[in-house]
């Protein structure tokens, strides 16, 4: 199989990459390069969507990105430090409710780290 120009080229900017994967959610921290060759952070939020059934069943995945530029880090990581500490002093870990996942090894993973979830919409 052929990978589109386009693809590759996508590819070819990745310079340092990690993936998590949490259930139906998978994440990617992507380091990239701009034309220009300053490196920026790409956060790939990617979730499974099935629809329909059994043999009609279709899976799709949902892609939702934020492009994170080195000027932004210091206030970014901070703000984030700031929502995460505030999530862990409103909801102490012995009140949190954790949600179902597709398997046991994820569930046990999540309670035994602390995570969180937040989700972000930036208008293009």
């Amino acid at each position: 199989m052929t990978t589109p120009i386009n693809d590759k080229k996508q590819e070819q900017d990745i310079v340092f990459s990690r993936a998590i994967k949490t259930g139906k959610r998978i994440y990617y921290l992507d380091v990239k390069r701009t034309r220009t060759d300053d490196l920026f952070l790409a956060i790939t939020e990617s979730k499974k969507r099935v629809t329909g059934t059994d043999e009609n069943a279709q899976v799709t995945f949902e892609k939702h990105k934020i492009f994170l530029y080195r000027e932004d880090f210091e206030k970014f990581t901070t703000a984030l430090q700031d929502v995460i500490d505030f999530i862990h002093q409103a909801q102490p870990e012995d009140e949190i409710k954790y949600k179902t996942t597709d398997s046991e090894e994820s569930t046990e993973q999540a309670k035994s780290t602390h995570k969180f979830d937040f989700d972000m919409d930036f208008e293009v």
